[in-house]
Order: C-alpha cells, then sequence, then structure tokens
C-alpha cells in the first residue's frame, strides 16, 4: 500500500480534502480545549492540526515513518511516534478520546484497532472514525473513470468502513457503547483538470498503485477518459465519509 510516500505527496493526494474533513470529524467527535486526543493514524497532521487549534491536547501516531517525522517537524511539541492501531503503544485509560480519520479501511484487523483505541481512552471516553463512502467519496470521480476502461478494477469502495452502517458494526464488535453514525460532506473546487489528476500519479493509497501499475499508454489512456468524464475545471467534488464515534 502507497503510503510510505513524502508527505507533501500525500498533502496534494489528499490534504484537499482530508483538512475540511477534520473540522467536521473534530466537532462530531465532541473534542473540546484540554482534552487529551489519541490520532491515530496521523499522516502528515490533517486532524493534529485541527485539535490543536481547538485546544486540545494530542498524541500522534502513524506506521509511515516519512509521516511520523513530518508530524514531528510541524508540531515538536507533541508526543509523534510510530506505529499501528491494532498495537498502541500507551497506558490503558491515558486519553480522553481517540480519533482516527481515514484510517479504519486501511486497518489490518479494525475491529481490533478499534479496541485498541477504546483500551487507551479512559471510561465514558470517545472513540470516532471516519472513512470514505465508496461510490460518493474524495476517491470515487477516479474509480468511476477506472470503471469505464477496466470494470472488473477493484477500488475502495470495498474497503472497512465504506458503506453506511459499516463502521457502527466494527464499533459495536469492538465493544463499544452508544454508538452513532453518520455522514459528513465536503465540497471541494478543482480550478483545473490537471490540478485533480496530478496527485495521482504520486502513488498515493491503492488508487496511486493503480496507476503506477499502468503502462505509459494506458495511463494515457486514464488519463484522457478521466478528463472527459470530469471536463477541463473549474469543477467540485463532494466528498461523502461516514463517520461514527461510541463510548468506551
Amino acid at each position: 500500500m502507497g503510503f510510505v510516500v513524502p508527505p507533501d505527496a500525500y498533502t496534494r493526494f489528499m490534504g484537499r480534502y482530508a483538512e475540511p474533513l477534520a473540522e467536521l470529524f473534530a466537532a462530531f467527535s465532541g473534542v473540546g480545549a484540554g482534552d487529551k486526543v489519541l490520532d491515530v493514524g496521523c499522516g502528515p497532521g490533517a486532524l493534529t492540526a485541527q485539535l490543536l487549534s481547538l485546544g486540545a491536547q494530542v498524541a500522534a501516531i502513524d506506521p509511515s515513518p516519512p509521516f511520523v517525522d513530518a508530524i514531528r517537524a510541524r508540531f515538536p511539541d507533541i508526543d509523534a511516534r510510530r506505529g499501528t492501531a491494532e498495537e498502541l503503544p500507551y497506558d490503558t485509560a491515558a486519553f480522553d478520546a481517540a480519533l482516527a480519520q481515514l484510517v479504519v479501511h486501511f486497518m489490518a484487523d479494525p475491529v481490533v484497532g478499534i479496541r485498541q483505541m477504546a483500551r487507551v481512552t479512559r471510561r465514558d471516553g470517545v472513540i470516532a472514525a471516519c472513512v470514505w463512502d465508496g461510490p460518493t467519496g474524495a476517491l470515487a470521480p477516479f474509480w468511476e473513470a477506472v470503471h469505464l476502461i477496466d470494470p472488473d478494477a477493484e477500488d475502495e469502495a470495498l474497503l472497512s468502513g465504506a458503506r453506511g452502517g459499516h463502521l457502527s458494526e466494527i464499533f459495536e464488535a469492538a465493544g463499544l457503547r452508544d454508538v452513532d453514525e453518520r455522514a459528513l460532506a465536503v465540497d471541494v473546487v478543482h480550478p483545473t483538470f490537471e490540478e485533480w489528476w496530478e496527485p495521482y500519479t504520486f502513488g498515493v493509497g491503492p488508487a496511486g498503485d493503480y496507476v503506477h501499475a499502468l503502462d505509459d499508454d494506458r495511463r494515457a489512456h486514464l488519463e484522457s477518459v478521466a478528463r472527459e468524464h470530469l471536463g477541463n475545471g473549474p469543477f467540485t467534488v463532494r466528498a461523502t465519509a461516514w463517520a461514527a464515534r461510541g463510548m468506551a
């Protein structure tokens, strides 16, 4: 999976959606000033930045070394570590909340990951996660173009949490209480087709892996089909995510 990439590549690829989503997701989680919060799968820090702006005390963890280095450079005063959701290196009940933005669908075992998030959160603390909806998420326009020429391509719609109700199922299987799920949507304006397309060539995530696996002719064909599908720009992508929260 293509996440050992330069942080700037990830930011240009997903940050344009993750940053506005972080504002909605943090509000949904109910985190506020003074709360001790763990950002699980922090990436280069879209959610961390939002939580800090709210006055939360943030710790962050991610399995990608470049992302951990980037978040340490960006926020030198926070505890940033390399690690996975399934093996969180923190004491039990160490946090008031544990949040995972755009991470659950890439966990090796989402139930174990959410259970670990609950373990490190105090009793009655908040565990929350969000995942792009498969058919209407941030990457849907890309996969729509792919399916026009490769109908059998496996996109991200089948990943954990990418359909309504699945995050709730994962949370309940992990033993969380009072689980609530809802849709969050952000509108992102792309001024040109090129601004939208170029980050897909950076090798980030499943979409980047797919583009990198194409030869030059097939990559050019996909670009042409995507341009015909979306237009030259400007155009707006409405990206919908499923968000769930529960109590430890």
